[in-house]
């Protein structure tokens, strides 16, 4: 490089003020200064890289290709230095995690509790929402890593399969009596006279569950939509109908015989639960990777993967 650095900050400047006094405001230098420093540019290049005019300058087709050029270096640099200011000032490291409600208190908690007493210092911020609300997230970089059902697709992320879960049917031995049905009851039967309470629409997990249903060219007539699996559970639990949750989650009811799991043909394929984030965050962010190397720690049968786009 035939020009040192300071060269080319004076010419970014100059070509996104569009004028020699405002960069030279913000930069704190001179006017003559700047001019100067720009013919040098100019005169190490061999070329013209603004036009001057009444309103201030602007770039001729090689100052545009020079400015597209170092535009994403300047940023990059700009951008390393907010997250290591961000960084110090939120002392040894921070974490932001999303999760849905229901996994958060089965299953992140647990682990975060090993983790939070190894790591003190980190700063840890959970928000919860619903798994395709972590993916968004992951995408414009509002959370660190997401716990998540683990669709079958995945966005280019890593992720670490967590738990191998079981979607079931649950209700009342009452809310059967109710529906004049017993054990045995016929998928056909259920679906015709029973309300089922699912998650929304667009949860991943109610979107699994939909597809099962299609597979099995089965139609629930009414869905009651519920915001998230505690309360799915405890709606059930007082006979509203039947719920679909994750029967990992239900030992307790289902041991004390307040639900029961009931059968609509074929059982649900079970599906995985798990950590998603992207390489380069874990890359850019030690307390990430700290969270990774404890998980993993914990559940020494798990494996990272990749996934593809």
């Amino acid at each position: 490089m035939e020009a040192n650095l300071n060269l080319y900050y004076i010419f970014y400047t100059v070509a996104n003020c569009k004028n020699i006094s405002a960069a030279a405001k913000e930069l704190y230098i001179s006017q003559p200064a700047i001019s100067k420093a720009i013919s040098k540019l100019e005169s190490n290049l061999e070329t013209v890289l603004f036009l001057r005019n009444s309103r201030g300058v602007t770039l001729t087709e090689e100052g545009e290709y020079l400015y597209e050029q170092i535009k994403t270096a300047f940023i990059c640099i700009q951008n390393g230095e907010e997250r290591i200011k961000k960084m110090n000032e939120l002392g040894v490291g921070h974490l932001t995690i999303g999760v849905s409600t229901t996994l958060c208190k089965f299953l992140l908690l647990p682990s975060l509790s090993k983790f939070k007493k190894e790591n003190p210092h980190i700063k840890i911020k959970i928000m919860c929402q619903t798994s395709s609300e972590t993916l968004n997230c992951l995408d414009n970089g509002t959370i660190d890593i997401g716990l998540i059902g683990l669709p079958k697709k995945l966005r280019s992320y890593q992720s670490i399969p967590f738990l191998e879960i079981q979607d079931s049917f649950v209700t009342t031995e009452s809310y059967l009596q109710n529906l004049g049905l017993r054990e045995g009851v016929s998928p056909k039967e259920a679906l015709k006279n029973a309300t089922f309470m699912m998650l929304d629409s667009e949860n991943i997990s109610r979107k699994y569950v939909e597809q099962y249903l299609q597979e099995e060219s089965m139609e629930p007539d009414e869905i009651m939509e519920v915001g998230n699996m505690d309360l799915l559970i405890e709606f059930a639990k007082i006979d509203l109908g039947i719920a679909c949750v994750i029967k990992e989650f239900i030992q307790k009811e289902l041991q004390s015989g307040d639900l029961i799991t009931i059968s609509l043909g074929n059982e649900i394929p079970k599906r995985q639960v798990g950590f998603v984030y992207s390489y380069h965050t874990c890359k850019d962010n030690p307390a990430v990777e700290k969270f990774i190397h404890s998980i993993l720690e914990q559940n020494t049968n798990i494996k990272i993967k990749d996934e593809d786009r």
